[in-house]
């Protein structure tokens, strides 16, 4: 067995990895799935953060869009991030998988708060922690929470789950000659509108050397793949 590459990860899920083929909510199985695969790395030593989306159930950009307040839009969809969160955790923990979900707005109820150092520890304990609700403010992305939660713990690198191979130079699903980079730089990405990420994850990604893999999660396997070096996915980086 090869060993790992990177000793703390920050997985960037979206909402709608989550969903499976339904169009809307949770598939338990896929959610099931997901779970295993992180377990597995969790197994190899891997510390393991996770930043969730919640494009499943809405979308703050979307909602305002249709009439709903920007803030309150935004406010939602940190709550659609803390289900999908709970969802995760569940069958994570039905693995025997030790998991926190932390949330950047209170709900002390069901979640812990974010408290920075408490979330460094979990991961020293070999805990799951799952990062909901954003950052907690409106109008920025769950992308942007990623970016800074990933800093504030010291990852050695965000692991972006798509449901395409890497970064292409244009949608895959829409131009069939679409060419995917197997690496490119974090100027190209902005220079070039890529949709890796949205572009104040990307520029405070840059500013603070954080590298970023970009990979197929539907690919069974392919998460461990990454962790354990194999030329899986784009890595944007300098």
């Amino acid at each position: 067995m090869s060993s790992p590459v990177f000793r703390r990860i920050l997985l960037k899920l979206s909402g709608e990895a989550l969903m499976g083929s339904q169009g809307f909510g949770i598939d338990p199985a896929t959610v099931a799935r997901v779970a295993a695969e992180v377990d597995e790395v969790r197994k190899l030593g891997v510390q393991i953060g996770i930043v969730v989306g919640g494009g499943n159930f809405i979308r703050g950009v979307a909602a305002s869009e249709s009439g709903i307040d920007r803030v309150v839009a935004d406010q939602m969809g940190m709550l659609a991030t803390v289900i999908n969160g709970l969802a995760l955790q569940d069958a994570l923990e039905k693995l025997g998988c030790h998991t926190r979900v932390t949330t950047a707005i209170e709900i002390r109820e069901i979640a812990e708060p974010f408290i920075r150092r408490r979330s460094i520890r979990h991961l020293e304990k070999g805990r799951v922690v799952i990062f909901a609700a954003g950052t907690g403010s409106p109008y920025f992305s769950t992308d942007t929470a990623a970016a800074l939660r990933a800093i504030e713990i010291k990852a050695d690198v965000i692991l972006k789950a798509t449901k395409v191979d890497g970064v292409y130079d244009a949608d895959p699903e829409k131009v069939s000659e679409a060419k995917m980079f197997s690496r490119i730089n974090y100027l190209d990405v902005l220079s070039r509108g890529l949709k890796v990420m949205d572009t104040t994850a990307i520029s405070m990604c840059m500013d603070n050397s954080v590298q970023i893999i970009v990979f197929n999660l539907n690919f069974p396997g392919n998460l461990k793949r990454v962790i354990l070096g194999e030329k899986v996915g784009s890595l944007v980086g300098r």
